[in-house]
């Protein structure tokens, strides 16, 4: 009976030993934030390989039906000097150069300062200090003769 429950303890223990071996499935933690890895979004993909804070060592994972996700989207550019209108977005309007200019702002100026409060009065020692009284000892909590 001992060598039964030895052994049934043993495989219980040692079947956790074998878990986490395998592949995850990505399932991001909020909708529309998706689950960048090494450049690859695995939102809802497979990925395999031995990674993570809880491992001493570090595999390169694997993600299985990810798509590649561009660090630097190639979006159009829209540079005035080139002299061309962009193909979307708001209206460019560079003003003439003989234009009436309008008048310049007022000046302005604001500036903060902090700083400590002043310290009070130093009091000085007086000359002639109070004499200092000592209360009566009392005698009667602590006696000197134990009773026998």
């Amino acid at each position: 009976m001992r060598i039964g429950v030895t052994l049934a303890l043993f495989i219980a223990t040692t079947s956790t030993a074998c878990a986490g071996g395998g592949f995850e499935i990505v399932i991001p933690g909020r909708p529309g934030v998706p689950v960048i890895i090494n450049g690859v979004d695995a939102s809802y993909a497979v990925v395999e390989g031995d990674w993570g804070l809880g491992k001493g060592t570090h595999v390169e994972p694997t993600v299985y039906g990810g798509r590649y996700v561009d660090p630097v989207p190639r979006v159009g550019h829209y540079y005035p000097s080139a002299g061309r209108k962009p193909g979307y977005g708001r209206l460019e309007v560079e003003p003439p150069a003989n234009r009436r200019l309008p008048q310049p702002a007022e000046s302005y100026h604001q500036s903060w300062s902090a700083q400590s409060a002043p310290l009070p009065a130093q009091s000085n020692v007086p000359v002639d200090p109070p004499e200092i009284i000592y209360a009566p000892r009392d005698d009667r909590r602590w006696p000197h003769h134990l009773p026998r």
